[in-house]
């Protein structure tokens, strides 16, 4: 094998040195030729026009191998090379050398080939143009001139090549600006990382420049530039300014790709939250229009609808966290995309906005239908109690127990009515009012049927517990009126037995006081005045107790108490007022005959009567005088066989010393 370079060195001539080192081993003439292709095409067209001076080192070689590359050079570097210098070995090739005149040759190959030994190489080109193994002064390290080229080269294909598909891909989302409806193609991405070539362009540049003016690293000797370093650095940074350019416009096409896979994962997103709004989360809402007929049921569409709504809570949650995203895009956004991200964001809060109303309004319903159901069902409450209180059978004691049930009763009535069901209308027409405002929960669909049958049992339950009132009212008002005709009849029965005392009373009078006869004529026909008058209090006294107690018999009748009767009023009634009439008679009785014993009395005292009438007046006092003591001697016997005498025995000893003296003056 063998290293084939071109050092830093220059011939007389300015020309660059190229020299082929030559083994022992055998060569591959294909291989040295590519070299040789690839060395030649690194200097400018200006350097090669200055011609090569070749050093084919054949110290270590074979003349056969020696003399093959030198012909070889005629077929592949013609006009480039100026002088081939042969190193030779010391000895050894002397004879044989004489076999092939290279000289001779000249003009056949193009080119001038000397044999030279390397000692002799400085004869014709200078000592700080070879290298150290010729036994000049250059500095050179192959491997590290492989090394940077390599490098160089490396860079060059990776940045070409970037370059070409930078601007690619940015004249390919020029186009896609301006034709919109052109879907970009976001997955076109360059081979190699940007930043990376970047960076090693300018390690590779500064470098070169380094190499250019600080000289070689190892010191040791004047250095001059190398032809393709000085073509290097103008490439390099030709291609780093191209480079920089388009991937800054490449940083730009990502920026705007980002932005718009962003724009577009939000638009994904905000038709995510828009379709699940508009389609299942309406339509949840949508099948939710009950309202329930108890209590019961409506605390379980209220549950129904806690579940809805925590669905509906985790979409909100993006909606917030879409918000906030459009919103920080708007700050920083370009002018461009101010309008989408604003319509974006406008669909986003009224679809948004819209459900919560729709949720709302439907907790709203749910939250009067409970209202209303609960009071609905107090109301019922009440008026069975009521009613209940109704139809239970009535035994009060006395009138006051009667008038303070008939109080409770309508007390409890004035509240159901007032009150309750006053407060159950209110809460109907409040959610038969929102109920109706749901109508622009269906996007303008018709409104579920199911809403006229709510608002109907709502207002069919209205009118229950209204007739149901009505009812209560009007067994309220038999009850009331039953009631006042207990009272009737307790007040009949209570005013019948003080008719009862009150003519026991009146007899009790007339047997005690009324006892006097009169001292004439004239006053006992007073006393006969009185008593029909006393007669008369009693008959109205008798009479007023018997109408009392005929209407009791009529109320109880009426209430269809056959239980209660007049018992023993009556009775004892009739038995008073016969006492009275007995008495009433006997009284009478007596009297009339005072008046008779008083008017003959008083004709005896007239003294004008003739002997005869007198004697016949006179005889009439006696008898009618001593019919009348006799009379006051006897009790009253009453019908039942009892006997009562007037007054005390005193007031009649007294009424009749009061006649015997009246009869010893006649």
């Amino acid at each position: 094998s063998f290293i084939t370079s071109v050092s830093r060195g220059k011939d007389r001539r300015s020309g660059l040195i190229l020299t082929i080192p030559l083994c022992t081993e055998q060569t591959s003439m294909e291989e040295l030729s590519s070299t040789l292709d690839y060395l030649l095409g690194i200097p400018s067209d200006k350097c090669k026009a200055r011609g090569f001076t070749v050093i084919v080192d054949g110290r270590k070689s074979q003349w056969n191998i020696v003399k093959t590359v030198v012909l070889m050079l005629q077929n592949v570097i013609p006009a480039e090379v100026s002088l081939v210098c042969v190193v030779k070995p010391d000895e050894f090739w002397d004879k044989k050398v004489t076999h092939f005149c290279f000289w001779k040759e000249k003009d056949r190959l193009g080119f001038e080939v000397i044999l030279v030994s390397a000692n002799k190489l400085t004869r014709y080109i200078e000592p700080c143009q070879l290298t150290d193994e010729f036994g000049g002064s250059l500095v050179y390290d192959h491997m590290d001139w492989v090394n940077k080229r390599l490098v160089f080269e490396k860079f060059t294909k990776e940045s070409t090549s970037l370059l070409d598909e930078l601007v690619v891909i940015n004249e390919s989302e020029k186009s896609n600006q301006l034709d919109k409806e052109r879907p970009p193609d976001c997955n076109f991405l360059p081979s190699f990382d940007p930043e990376t070539v970047l960076q090693t362009g300018h390690e590779l540049l500064s470098e070169l420049q380094q190499r250019r003016f600080n000289g070689s690293e190892g010191g040791g000797g004047a250095w001059s530039p190398m032809d393709d370093e000085l073509l290097a650095q103008p490439q390099v940074m030709k291609l780093l300014d191209s480079l920089r350019e388009q991937y800054t416009k490449y940083q730009e096409v990502c920026r705007q790709r980002s932005k718009r896979s962003q724009l577009e994962e939000i638009q994904t997103k905000v038709m995510q939250v828009v379709n699940w709004l508009e389609g299942p989360g309406t339509e949840q809402l949508r099948t939710q229009w009950g309202i329930g007929d108890s209590i019961r049921a409506s605390q379980a569409l209220q549950q129904k609808h806690e579940e809805i709504e925590s669905q509906h809570s985790e979409w909100f949650a993006v909606y917030v966290e879409l918000n906030q995203q459009i919103a920080a895009l708007l700050s920083a956004g370009d002018e461009e995309d101010l309008v989408e991200l604003k319509g974006l964001q406008q669909q986003l809060s009224d679809v948004c906005y819209r459900q919560a109303s729709q949720l709302e309004s439907r907790q709203n319903v749910l939250q009067s239908a409970h209202e209303f159901h609960s009071t609905a069902q107090d109301l019922s409450q009440q008026l069975d109690g009521l009613l209940g209180m109704l139809c239970a059978d009535v035994a009060p004691a006395d009138g006051a127990a009667i008038q303070q049930t008939l109080k409770h009763l309508e007390e409890k009535l004035k509240s159901v009515g007032t009150l309750t069901l006053a407060g159950l209308r209110e809460k109907g027409q409040v959610l038969m009012d929102q109920m109706s405002n749901q109508t622009s929960w269906s996007y303008g669909k018709d409104v579920p049927i199911e809403n006229k049958e709510n608002i109907d049992h709502i207002q069919g339950v209205m009118e229950d517990m209204q007739l149901r009132k009505q009812r209560c009212e009007d067994m309220v008002d038999v009850r009331r009126l039953k009631m006042l005709q207990m009272v009737q009849l307790f007040k009949c029965e209570e005013d019948a037995s003080q008719a009862v005392e009150w003519l026991g009373e009146l007899l009790d009078a007339l047997l005690k006081t009324h006892i006097r006869l009169g001292d004439d004529s004239l006053e006992t026909k007073v006393l006969l005045e009185k008593h029909k008058k006393f007669v008369d209090v009693a008959q109205s006294t008798y009479d007023y107790g018997r109408q009392l107690l005929q209407a009791t018999v009529v109320l109880c009748q009426s209430l269809r108490c056959t239980t209660r009767s007049s018992g023993d009023t009556l009775p004892r009634l009739n038995r008073v007022w016969k006492q009275f009439t007995v008495t009433s008679e006997e009284r009478v009785h007596r009297l009339e005959m005072a008046c008779s014993f008083h008017t003959a009395a008083e004709k005896v005292d007239q003294g004008n009567l003739s002997a005869e009438v007198e004697q016949e007046t006179y005889e009439e006092v006696e008898m009618v005088g001593k019919a009348l003591l006799d009379r006051l001697t006897v009790p009253v016997i009453f019908p039942d066989g009892s006997e009562q005498y007037f007054g005390s025995p005193g007031d009649m000893a007294s009424s009749a010393e009061h006649i015997r003296d009246k009869m010893k003056l006649g």
